[in-house]
């Protein structure tokens, strides 16, 4: 299993030699933080139906991406291509980590959290995108985070807002 996980950093970094070590580290946590993610719902909490329903938030998050870079066809600013509006990276690791909160909790999410803004940080230092960007690709993966992912156990927290009023949802399973 580590020689698999080496292999896939490997990779990984390979085809981004040229880039800064700033950049690199935002590509590695933008595949590492949903990969841990979906292995610990294999192996460390055994949570099948939670890697169904984190599958479901990453495809639905990227197929939203896609679209939009598709529709919207905004140019990066370093004028590399035209793929800069929503930011996928910001998304992918947003969507793992809103997984982790709504399924797991804070205690687990809060670092889920700092990486994802990490990862959206980088992509805007690296000139790979502008604010805005990072900002609507945070807001997809958080949205299909919290659309497809039920508690694992105990109450999950939502914050809501919507017609001028703004709350918290609290659900559980007793």
């Amino acid at each position: 299993m580590r020689l698999f996980f080496a292999g896939i950093l490997l990779l990984m970094c390979g085809p981004a030699m040229a880039k800064s070590n700033l950049e690199k580290s935002g590509d590695i946590l933008h595949l590492l933080l949903p990969a841990a993610t979906f292995g610990a719902t294999l192996v460390y909490e055994d949570d099948f139906e939670g890697s169904w329903q984190l599958i479901k938030t990453g495809v639905v998050s990227r197929i939203a991406v896609e679209g939009l870079k598709y529709a919207v066809d905004k140019e990066r600013p370093d004028g590399s291509d035209m793929d800069s509006f929503p930011s996928g990276h910001t998304a992918d690791t947003f969507a793992a980590a809103t997984f982790v909160q709504q399924r797991y909790g804070w205690e687990w999410a809060l670092p889920a959290y700092v990486g994802a803004a990490y990862v959206g940080y980088t992509r805007v230092a690296s000139d790979q995108h502008h604010v805005e960007d990072v900002l609507v690709g945070a807001a997809i993966g958080v949205l299909s985070g919290l659309y497809f992912t039920d508690p694992y156990k105990g109450i999950t927290i939502t914050p809501i807002a919507g017609n001028g009023n703004y709350g918290l949802y609290v659900s559980g399973k007793f």
